[in-house]
């Protein structure tokens, strides 16, 4: 499967939530037996990471919904510098089998109000 290349901006200071349905053609996909994570990094190549999420820590799945809740605090955003970074978010099944849903630009702006 090809992962689908989905900018997502990040306000600076602000509560980050995105929800997504994973969907094969028009069909919802159980995501009962999985896991999920995403990294936030400055490039591909960086060894830290900016954000690092788990279905355990900002990272909600649905279930038979198929939905996938991606949450970041305002006090977290906060602390991201503004600009452009790389994210990827992958799911992983309990028999091991990881796919990747997303991938693409991550631009946190920044933040005027303090």
């Amino acid at each position: 499967m090809t992962p689908g290349n989905t900018p997502l901006l990040c306000p600076q200071g602000a509560t980050f939530r995105r929800t997504l349905t994973y969907k094969i053609g028009r069909k919802v996909v159980d995501l009962t037996n999985f896991v999920a994570r995403m990294q936030v990094r400055e490039n591909y190549d960086s060894a830290s990471t900016v954000v690092s999420l788990t279905s355990t820590q900002g990272i909600t799945l649905g279930g038979t919904a198929g939905t996938i809740i991606i949450y970041i605090s305002a006090t977290d955003t906060k602390n991201i510098k503004a600009g452009i970074y790389v994210y990827d978010l992958e799911i992983q099944s309990l028999d091991g089998d990881v796919i990747r849903l997303l991938q693409g630009k991550f631009t946190v702006s920044p933040e005027v109000t303090r």
